[in-house]
């Protein structure tokens, strides 16, 4: 199935390329500073949080800029690659009555758009990791693995909302209800030390804390995490993009009805 879409979109190529560059046009049209709010934009969220956060959670927490960072990095790129993907088919409603196309192409130009910013956030993010004196080495190159993992859990969970946006047109609010949850429960201020190490557990059940806490072991920790945290992460990957392939394959003929 995947080997039959991946044809499909090489055949629009330059349909996709379109989708893109319009994408890029819509997010930063009449804004004075265009593509710098893709680096403002988390630099504002990190310098309010280490205001706020710093003296109750951060004063003992080494690197605490960091970890912050870290969390807020990972968090603000799942948070736009899964909205704007949940919005791509009711916001191309107008092509796809029109036009038959496959229906992912949407969904991926959404999410190489919102790619795109988070790669150029992570290079502010590796400036601020030499200001607060972390060390770089080899070990930084793992930080591809949980780049692709969540960059294809994104594109499952994409699938997944945008599919049930068509039907259910209360997802868009119940979904940002959830994302306020999510905020909270994927320690982006706080550290899990005083939680026994049951509850630390619990949090392994969250995929973005899973690929947070990858950010800071390999960044802080100055260490790579075990073969097991490699194999979660992938099943999470896995879970996501094979239940949004099912559901795009078994409604793809649907969708157009209730667009």
């Amino acid at each position: 199935m995947i080997e039959k879409w991946i044809k499909r979109f090489y055949q629009y190529e330059f349909l996709f390329s379109e989708l893109v560059k319009r994408d890029f046009k819509q997010k930063y049209k009449r804004t004075s500073l265009g593509m710098l709010w893709s680096v403002l934009s988390p630099l504002l969220t990190l310098f309010v949080m280490k205001i706020v956060f710093t003296q109750f959670f951060g004063r003992n927490a080494p690197h605490y800029t960091t970890y912050l960072f870290s969390g807020t990095l990972v968090l603000g790129y799942y948070k736009e690659a899964t909205k704007n993907g949940m919005n791509s088919l009711i916001s191309n409603r107008k092509i796809i009555e029109k036009i038959n196309l496959p229906k992912y192409l949407f969904l991926l130009s959404k999410n190489v758009s919102a790619f795109v910013n988070f790669m150029i956030t992570m290079v502010v993010y590796f400036f601020f990791c030499l200001i607060d004196g972390i060390q770089f080495g080899p070990r930084m190159i793992m930080l591809l693995y949980p780049i692709i993992i969540l960059t294809v859990i994104n594109i499952g969970v994409g699938m997944i909302l945008s599919a049930l946006c068509v039907f259910f047109k209360d997802t868009k609010y119940l979904y940002d209800i959830f994302l306020t949850l999510l905020t909270y429960v994927s320690a982006i201020f706080y550290t899990l030390d005083k939680y026994p190490a049951k509850i630390q557990r619990l949090f392994l059940l969250n995929p973005v804390y899973v690929m947070i806490k990858y950010f800071r072991t390999i960044v802080i920790d100055q260490k790579i995490p075990s073969l097991e945290y490699h194999g979660l992460m992938l099943l999470y990957a896995v879970v996501f993009i094979t239940i949004g392939s099912i559901i795009y394959k078994k409604y793809n003929k649907e969708f157009i009805y209730y667009l």
